[in-house]
């Protein structure tokens, strides 16, 4: 009796620890596959979000290559290239022109009569560009150039009689005096400005003020334009004269606002090495994170083809 006791006691625990050791064996291995699986849809997860990163990359360069952002900057000068002002004076004729510095022009003597003409004029005819049959009369001057110094153009003309209800003068302003001296055609030089250049007025019996500010744009061909802003201010003149109604005499000053000039042009923000490097980042992360759902599949197919084969060899044992 006591060896028969003896001999159960040694056969229970065995019995015991070949029922508690697979049953640890498949959960470890549950554990392993869930582990498993969830990485694996972490990982589609973050496939899917790199597929959206690329998507959006694209999108956002061309809509970038489409819309250029414009671009302003400023360059300050001491002097300008002296720019041109060409007047339409109709019958009213020139009396004087002088350079005035730090923005003091002195008293008038003897306003509507001829004076001194200190500044550099040329007069030119030429064909309207617009109609190719009237000719039209320029008077081209030099406008001012030290911007540090306050440099002006004071002009005075004066109309001896007009049958018009209203009384003004014609100008333009093109971006360089120099350049019409020196054409060899300047009645197309003329023509071409008049093309490309608004024209103002300025009216009979006030002082008109202009300001002018140079904006260049730079297009996409890469050709530069030139624009003048102006900033006018008129004063009336009182006129102490006796003199016909019909009588005008004009007031015009040219001076520049700022010693700045504008330059506008658009750019692209987009940055193809920034892009191209971007998505060398997304499909790296992509084939890693194939790579890995490849290796993680593989690994649980092993696992559930090594958990299947131990379930056949216990129930052989078993049976």
């Amino acid at each position: 009796m006591e060896v028969h006791e003896d001999a159960s006691s040694v056969i229970l625990p065995d019995s015991e620890l070949g029922t508690t050791a697979p049953s640890l064996r498949f959960s470890k291995t549950c554990l392993k596959n869930v582990f498993s699986v969830i990485l694996l849809f972490i990982y589609l997860l973050l496939m899917a979000v790199a597929v959206f990163l690329v998507y959006q990359t694209i999108s956002d360069f061309r809509e970038k290559l489409k819309h250029p952002v414009m671009s302003v900057s400023y360059k300050e000068v001491s002097l300008y290239d002296a720019p041109g002002i060409a007047f339409y004076p109709g019958k009213a004729r020139l009396l004087s022109c002088k350079h005035h510095y730090y923005d003091h022009i002195p008293p008038l003597i003897n306003p509507g009569q001829p004076g001194d003409i200190e500044c550099t004029t040329r007069r030119i005819n030429y064909t309207d560009p617009f109609t190719n049959q009237t000719t039209k009369y320029a008077l081209v001057v030099q406008g001012p150039r030290d911007v540090k110094k306050k440099e002006l153009v004071f002009l005075q003309f004066h109309l001896n009689g007009t049958d018009q209800d209203f009384s003004a003068i014609d100008y333009l302003l093109f971006s360089s005096f120099q350049e019409f001296i020196n054409s060899p055609e300047k009645a197309e030089f003329m023509k071409d400005c008049e093309s490309s250049y608004s024209s103002w007025k300025f009216s009979g019996g006030f002082r008109t003020w202009v300001k002018m500010s140079l904006v260049k744009t730079k297009e996409e061909d890469g050709s530069e334009t030139v624009e003048f802003k102006q900033e006018t201010s008129v004063v009336n003149y009182i006129d102490q004269r006796t003199k016909p109604r019909s009588d005008q005499l004009f007031f015009v000053v040219f001076e520049w606002k700022d010693p700045f000039i504008q330059t506008v042009q658009d750019i692209i923000t987009a940055n193809p090495w920034n892009t191209i490097a971007l998505l060398c980042g997304i499909f790296l992360a992509l084939f890693k994170a194939a790579d890995f759902a490849k290796l993680s599949v593989k690994w649980m197919i092993k696992i559930r083809k090594r958990h299947l084969k131990r379930s056949r060899q216990v129930m052989n044992h078993i049976s």
